[in-house]
């Protein structure tokens, strides 16, 4: 996965009202239940059936670190769909996304202005349109250069040309050399 999806991962969590359970047996009871059998729980894992029975039972309490890295994924990317979909739905229909990042942004502009790229430290709230483009997008499968572009985009409209109120020739906005990018919708 790529920063952005990283980012949406993060606000997604952000969404919870509830935490998720705990405990091993309890994170695997969860996973038994959404999957259906210890067998579909193993292949999502990597682990046998019979461990995963250990673990549900409390035979084997504490398994390896890339497995409990791999249950807390799995829990936490089932975890409250509902939740997660009613506030990625508001976000791209009325509220908008937040984008809050430190990066290199360049863009090209007219003869006899700077061009230079340069790390800039930016919080923007971009409109429900860019929200929207940016879900669609991640749904369809797209790479994180494709994200970026939806994101630079609205920085362009929103920040550089201030909804086209000035810097009205500053067009192929980028975003590169991403130190930290944090969604928030």
């Amino acid at each position: 996965m790529g920063q952005i999806d990283d980012a949406i991962e993060r606000a997604d969590r952000e969404a919870f009202t509830r935490e998720p359970p705990k405990t091993l047996p309890t994170r695997i009871n969860y996973l038994l239940k959404q999957l259906g059998s210890a067998k579909a729980v193993a292949a999502e894992l990597g682990v046998t059936a019979d461990s995963v029975n250990r673990y549900r039972r409390g035979a084997r309490k504490n398994p390896p670190k890339d497995i409990t890295a791999k249950i807390d994924a799995a829990v936490r990317s089932r975890w409250q769909p509902l939740v997660r979909k009613r506030r990625r739905k508001q976000a791209a229909a009325t509220g908008g996304i937040t984008v809050e990042t430190r990066a290199r942004f360049g863009y090209t502009a007219p003869i006899g202005t700077t061009d230079d790229g340069r790390f800039r430290r930016l919080t923007v709230h971009l409109p429900a349109t860019y929200a929207q483009r940016l879900f669609e997008a991640r749904d369809a499968g797209a790479d994180d250069q494709e994200m970026r572009r939806i994101i630079a985009e609205g920085f362009k409209d929103i920040y550089f040309q201030d909804g086209g109120s000035r810097a009205t020739g500053i067009s192929d906005v980028a975003i590169n050399d991403i130190d930290y990018l944090d969604l928030d919708f």
